[in-house]
């Protein structure tokens, strides 16, 4: 060994390709420019920037404990020159948090997206928005009308014990990327808080493109005759979807319309209805997929089951009564079965029963004492009741203000809505315990807001270099392993994530000089750090 040499390693792993979208989309600069300042040794970007990393570190570290996540991580190559695991104290990032808290999260996130749509090449013509609630613990209380309630309501985690905040998030159909996020009191109304985001997205890309419309994608919790008048005076496209309680709704569906249409791949089916409606004129698409109705016609006949069974002792106890006359016996049937499904048929006959004084065996003379009426009724399953059943709950009602099917056609909006399941793998995304955004650990509620926004930009970072990687995949006809080791041009970006666990950099001093040399980079990484782009190679020393 050389004399005067030593050689000390960091772990590097994926977190290269997390700092690599960053700095590509200028996420510490864009903020140290808003925050127009240049004395701190951590600035406000690069404080961002780190719990960003912490964030997608796998690590699920609580902020103060960040510099614990960075003591062996290599700091100056991730965040520059000069800054030590250390220096990303809960003090910097508490002042960090304040900071963004006091900016507008939500402005500043619509900033940075802003940004990464334009350097990422994303399209916007199709944004899907909704709204989730995160459980937290402890007292919360607001200190000025700019902070969120954090209150009880109505859990999406089946959590009603705990106090909750709530999130806004409105996704791009390309590439699943956030472009709006904003948090909301926990017993916000979905009804009211959904409309509020989509006239704000409205405004915000009507300033930048005004010429370009977008169709604004959402669930049921949107709809409703002020909204959807709202959003038409407003000249707004929208796809959402009928809530199934609707009057209207119940009407339309008709599993055995003469005029279902079938997609070219057999799995979705559909028919159209023009609704005048006195928010204006819709245009409605009953939907039914194979998938769907097979899901609808497995869980109906697990519930025809578990009624026949209820029904069947219903009846039993039913017979075993004994009434007066024939008129009482059918009264009580009738009231018996007055709420018996349509996938049920009764046989039944009311029967006259002698009682005679002696018991046994009455004589062939005796006269009975008494004569009693019972009834007596046997439980069939209409099965073609029970196929109508589950083909009527496989069928659900998109709606839209797109009249013009050369826009929209019908089959374009059925599968509109059903990429709404974007906005929910994000939700899914910020709740994963791998994840920072999976517990809430701030105790107040002005740094729950800025914490969101630092949420926000773990998934936008997430998004924007899955996108990247598939879209360069495709382009270039190449492929990487999946989890089982097939060829994909899908990869998620946390199973790429976990491709890249156990990559190290290796710093060899000498009284000289200092070399770095990344450890432990394999054909795929480098496949996929090219795919990337120069930035992310620069961050793991390859060359191009």
């Amino acid at each position: 060994m050389e004399t005067g040499v030593s050689y000390s390693t960091e772990r590097l792993d994926h977190l290269g390709i997390v700092a690599g979208v960053c700095r590509e989309i200028g996420l510490a600069e864009w903020l140290d420019e808003q925050a127009g300042e240049s004395e701190r040794k951590v600035s406000v970007g690069t404080a961002t920037v780190a719990m960003v990393l912490n964030g997608l570190g796998f690590s699920n570290r609580r902020l103060y404990l960040v510099p614990q996540f960075f003591a062996n991580k290599p700091v100056e190559q991730l965040l520059g020159a000069g800054i030590k695991a250390e220096d990303l104290n809960d003090d910097c990032l508490g002042r960090t948090l304040d900071w963004l808290y006091e900016n507008d999260p939500t402005r500043l996130f619509a900033g940075i997206a802003r940004r990464a749509r334009d350097i990422f090449d994303i399209e916007r013509k199709q944004l899907h928005v909704d709204t989730t609630s995160f459980a937290v613990s402890g007292e919360y209380k607001a200190t000025d009308e700019t902070m969120i309630e954090v209150t009880y309501g109505c859990s999406r985690d089946h959590r009603d014990d705990l106090k909750q905040w709530m999130l806004s998030l409105a996704i791009t159909h390309d590439g699943d990327v956030p472009v709006y996020m904003r948090p909301l009191d926990g017993n916000s109304s979905d009804n009211v808080t959904l409309v509020e985001t989509v006239t704000a997205l409205q405004e915000q890309f009507c300033a930048e493109t005004p010429d370009e419309p977008c169709i604004f994608v959402a669930d049921s919790k949107l709809y409703s005759e002020a909204n959807m008048k709202r959003l038409g005076e407003s000249k707004m496209w929208w796809v959402c979807r009928v809530p199934e309680t609707s009057t209207e709704a119940k009407g339309v569906i008709d599993p055995y319309a003469p005029d279902w249409q079938t997609s070219a791949d057999g799995q979705t089916r559909w028919y159209t209805r023009v609704m005048e409606l006195p928010q204006g004129k819709e245009r409605w698409v009953v939907v039914s997929s194979k998938a769907g109705e097979q899901r609808a016609k497995e869980t109906t006949e697990r519930k025809v089951v578990r009624e026949q069974e209820q029904w069947e002792k219903t009846l039993w106890h039913l017979g075993n009564r004994e009434f007066a006359c024939e008129a009482d016996a059918q009264a009580a049937l009738s009231e018996a079965t007055k709420k018996l499904p349509a996938w049920f048929k009764i046989s039944s006959e009311v029967a006259s029963c002698p009682r005679y004084a002696k018991v046994g065996r009455p004589g062939k003379d005796a006269i009975p004492q008494v004569v009693v009426w019972q009834v007596k009724a046997t439980l069939n399953v209409d099965q073609d009741g029970v196929e109508r059943e589950w083909r009527r709950r496989a069928a659900f009602v998109v709606g839209t203000n797109i009249l013009d099917t050369s826009v929209l056609s019908d089959e374009q909006l059925a599968k509109t809505y059903k990429e709404q399941g974007g906005v929910e793998r994000g939700f899914g995304f910020l709740k994963d315990p791998l994840f920072l955004a999976s517990s809430v650990y701030v105790k107040k509620p002005s740094r729950i807001m800025a914490l969101s926004f630092i949420m926000g930009l773990c998934l936008l970072v997430y998004r924007l270099a899955e996108h990247r990687l598939r879209a360069r995949l495709v382009k270039t006809k190449q492929t990487v392993p999946n989890q089982v080791g097939k060829p994909t041009q899908r990869p998620t970006m946390r199973w790429v994530f976990q491709l890249f666990e156990g990559i190290d950099l290796l710093h060899i001093n000498s009284p000289t000089n200092t070399t770095l040399q990344v450890l432990r980079i394999q054909p795929v990484h480098d496949q996929i750090l090219r795919l990337l782009g120069q930035p992310y190679q620069k961050i793991y020393n390859l060359t191009t």
